[in-house]
């Protein structure tokens, strides 16, 4: 097979995972580049970049006017780790390709324990939610109900809610039915909550820890950057899921620029032209599959995947 239909072939499956389950586009497009397509784990990490800051832009747009962004307390999250993203960026290519690889590992197969988890928490609270709401409330008509639920599942992607119901961020209602999280109406809307010195810490440990995974390994982070919005910022669910988009592209754009003004970046733009197209058109193609399939088989199989792989690269650093 050719290096330009492997390429497109590997950027299109990358796409389509990032559409259908709303991020993993950057910790599936690493290890493509790196065992399929023969590219350094540094050089990887450059063209996963360029792929997640597009994906990003775009899924930004569609947010904006939403009002689901909060575009300072993005910013002001997103700064505490542009200074880690660009040390870091400097960084990865400096550091052994086998350490890469092994970092690269343990986070693919974290990423896949914080989906299961999801999906298992998901699980454990649909039935008791159900039964509560059967008793508690009259019948909806059917028509109701369908309209409802396409609102729902459009609103968020399975792995948004795998991730903000690991950080405790929807309530038990919002798990079992995959929708929107009740407005809270005691201040948790108010990222002020976690004021004083002791949030402000955490505020500052969480958004540099995502700046350094970011510049050193090439992902966007989104499965880190939601649940640490609804934790530590006390964002609702919805408004984390827009506000990550700030600091998910902030990061990104800092780690890239600082790659490419550093050099020794070395791009093979046969494989690097293909490989992001597939991965951005596939992206659009990923959203309509989501809508087709099931959330929970689709992150079963997400996690999995990525479960094998991380095994798949120790192995090979270790052997």
């Amino acid at each position: 097979m050719s290096v330009l239909i492997l390429a497109l072939l590997c950027g299109a499956v990358v796409g389509l995972a990032l559409g259908a389950l709303g991020g993993g586009g950057g910790v599936l497009a690493v290890p493509a580049l790196v065992y399929l397509l023969g590219v350094a784990p540094a050089d990887a990490g450059t063209t996963s970049l360029v792929v997640v800051t597009v994906t990003s832009v775009t899924a930004l747009a569609r947010h904006a006017g939403t009002g689901n962004i909060r575009w300072r307390t993005g910013a002001l999250f997103a700064a505490a780790g542009v200074a880690p993203a660009i040390g870091a960026s400097v960084l990865a290519h400096r550091i052994p390709q086998a350490v890469l690889t092994t970092a690269f590992a343990v986070l693919a197969a974290f990423a896949a324990v914080v989906m299961l988890r999801g999906l298992h928490a998901a699980q454990g609270a649909r039935r008791p939610a159900a039964s509560a709401s059967q008793a508690a409330a009259p019948e909806p008509a059917v028509g109701a109900v369908a309209s409802h639920s396409g609102r729902a599942g459009r609103a968020q992607t399975p792995a948004v809610r795998a991730a903000l119901q690991t950080a405790g961020g929807t309530s038990a209602a919002a798990k079992g039915a995959g929708g929107p999280a009740p407005q809270d109406t005691s201040g948790a809307d108010v990222p002020g909550r976690s004021a004083g010195r002791g949030g402000c810490l955490h505020t500052a440990a969480a958004g540099a820890g995502l700046g350094a995974v970011t510049g050193l390994l090439g992902v966007g982070g989104g499965f880190l950057a939601v649940p640490a919005l609804v934790s530590v910022l006390r964002l609702p669910m919805r408004k984390a899921v827009g506000t990550s988009l700030v600091v998910i592209l902030i990061n990104s754009v800092a780690s890239l620029a600082t790659r490419l003004a550093a050099g020794g970046t070395s791009l093979d733009l046969a494989i690097f032209g293909p490989f992001v197209g597939a991965a951005v058109l596939g992206a659009w193609d990923g959203k309509r599959l989501a809508a087709k399939l099931s959330g929970a088989a689709l992150q079963r199989t997400f996690a999995a995947l990525l479960l094998a792989m991380a095994l798949f690269m120790l192995i090979d650093v270790l052997i």
